[in-house]
């Protein structure tokens, strides 16, 4: 009598284990993926969660209106350490790049603030920018490029009435921050999305008195570095950088 031949197992895994690994390694990605995200900011996981929920068919209009929700950003003053450090790194620099004659630094609000007298920037009333403040105002770009900080350009006047009576010290201080953000802007020094320019107008005196050397000192050009927190609200005329293109 023959013997039956034994039938031959069929090659390969069963057809459910090819779905099985398919679904454990979807999730192994997708527990990867929230464990890389674990320091990301809000913004960042809304847009990852709504490609999520949209590769696995099931995104809402709720949904699309988180993800597009616009980034909120701020600023926050840096602890007391932080700032010794970066004042004292920020002091050498200015010595070895030997622009600490024209440039005044100082520690105040939180933040490490290099501080310019208007008169090497721009000539009396002026707003316009002096030919020979762009070589400082390159250095102090270079200085400041490589500190992982933001930079705000404050402009600031005296309380004395401008020549022309169309414009006001509010109208001075802004359009002269803004002078200097568009001469980083036009030559590339800094990135738009770390800068910001403001006015105060002769409201933050740094000197009392109506001397012509009290004066000449509230007369300046203030780049304050600074950290991410919220400022807009408590800042007069604010400008964005992002708000000055085109110029």
């Amino acid at each position: 009598m023959a013997r039956k031949k034994n039938k031959k197992a069929a090659a390969g895994a069963p057809a459910w284990m090819v779905t099985y690994s398919d679904m454990v390694t979807l999730l192994l990605t997708f527990f990867v993926l929230l464990l890389s995200m674990a320091n990301m900011d809000k913004r960042k996981f809304f847009d990852a969660l709504g490609s999520l929920k949209g590769a696995f068919g099931f995104l809402q209009s709720s949904s699309v209106s988180e993800v597009n929700k616009p980034q909120v950003i701020s600023y926050a003053p840096m602890d007391d350490d932080y700032v010794s450090r970066l004042y004292n790194r920020v002091q050498s620099m200015l010595a070895r790049l030997r622009i600490d004659r024209d440039i005044d630094l100082v520690k105040d609000r939180g933040a490490v603030i290099l501080r310019v007298k208007d008169a090497i920037l721009f000539d009396a009333g002026s707003t316009e920018l002096k030919p020979t403040a762009l070589p400082i105002l390159r250095e102090v770009a270079g200085l400041v490029k490589p500190l992982p900080l933001l930079l705000r350009i404050e402009g600031h006047t005296d309380n004395q009435k401008p020549a022309n009576p169309a414009i006001t010290n509010w109208d001075i201080s802004v359009q002269r921050a803004v002078a200097v953000l568009k001469f980083f802007a036009g030559e590339d020094l800094l990135p738009l999305d770390r800068l910001s320019a403001v006015g105060y107008g002769d409201q933050r005196p740094v000197a009392p008195g109506l001397g012509p050397e009290q004066q000449a000192l509230n007369r300046r050009v203030e780049f304050v570095l600074e950290n991410l927190n919220q400022y807009q609200e408590q800042l007069p005329y604010l400008i964005d950088a992002a708000d000055q293109l085109p110029f």
